[in-house]
This record gives structure tokens, C-alpha cells and sequence, in this order.
């Protein structure tokens, strides 16, 4: 599990290989990941968007931008964790993602980023 704290909301991350498919004759690599945000500090918080770079082994990258994570924008309050499960798909049995979150602190109003840590994405028959 990979971990990082900002500004006192720790962001952990777990990840899986779900398996291999094709999709538009290309073979596709699917990872799933559970992505927990717990609020260590002493102000409500909210999450507003992300922002993700994802790249894979041969060198592709995407970008993925939107509001919220998988449809919702939680209030975290303090003490409180946010847990959602995700995924993308490769082209290649490896890769990494990082990112970050847009939030406001219901307290100060204050707008913050809060770093998502770079994370591996690999699938086990291809480890050495």
C-alpha cells in the first residue's frame, strides 16, 4: 500500500491486475485500485475534483481530469475516511498513476491540492 499525507488528509492506495481483454484489436490491461481519503485534520473538507496522469510501459500517457471520484464529492470530516474503487486499463503489464485532489476546507473556505502518491500498476506474470 502506497501512502502520502498533504496538508493533513492522508490519501492511501491499494491496487490490483483484474486481467487481460482486447479492445479495438489491442490487447488491454485492466487494473482496479481502492483509494482511501482520511481528513487528520481539524476542519470538515471536501473533495471537488482530480487530476491523474497515468502512463504505461511503452510510454503512452493519459490524462484524466473531472469533478469528483466516481460521482460523488465527499465531506470528510475530521477523523472521518472516504474509501471508492476504481480502475484503468494499459497497454502494456505495467505502469504508474499519480495525481492530485482539488479541496476547500469548510472552515477558511480555502482551496488546496492534495497530492494522490505515484503508485505502480503491475501484472503479476509479468514480474520478474
Amino acid at each position: 500500500m502506497t501512502q502520502q499525507v498533504t496538508q493533513g488528509i492522508k490519501v492511501s492506495v491499494a491496487t490490483g491486475f483484474e486481467g487481460t481483454f482486447y479492445k479495438d484489436h489491442k490487447l488491454q490491461y485492466a487494473f482496479s485500485y481502492t483509494i482511501t481519503i482520511e481528513n487528520q485534520g481539524k476542519d470538515a473538507v471536501q473533495l471537488n475534483s482530480r487530476y491523474w496522469k497515468i502512463k504505461d510501459a511503452l510510454n503512452n500517457t493519459v490524462i484524466v481530469e473531472g469533478e469528483g471520484v466516481v460521482g460523488l464529492k465527499p465531506v470528510i470530516q475530521p477523523g472521518e475516511q472516504h474509501s471508492y474503487n476504481s480502475g484503468c486499463l494499459l497497454l502494456s503489464p505495467f505502469g504508474a498513476m499519480h495525481g492530485y485532489y482539488a479541496m476547500v476546507n469548510f472552515s477558511s473556505t480555502r482551496k488546496f491540492k492534495v497530492a494522490i502518491p505515484s503508485f505502480k500498476l503491475s501484472a503479476p506474470f509479468a514480474i520478474n
